[in-house]
């Protein structure tokens, strides 16, 4: 199966990331690539994400904003 990122408004809205994402084989690598692209992310409009492995949503919704 293919580790993939859904990608959200705050309300749950699906929106297309500003970043174009791709399938990982890994858990590690879907999770290095948000670590990476979370600030153009969240600049593009996405506030949150959900990690999937295939069809099983693994967790989230994980904000995109840094703690206050």
């Amino acid at each position: 199966m293919a580790w993939t990122w859904r990608f959200e408004k705050a309300d749950g809205t699906e929106v297309a990331p500003a970043v174009r994402p791709e399938e990982f084989t890994t858990q590690g690598d879907a999770e290095s690539w948000i670590g990476e692209v979370w600030k153009e992310l969240l600049e593009g409009g996405v506030d949150q994400v959900h990690l999937y492995d295939g069809d099983t949503k693994v967790y989230g919704p994980m904000s995109m904003h840094a703690e206050q």
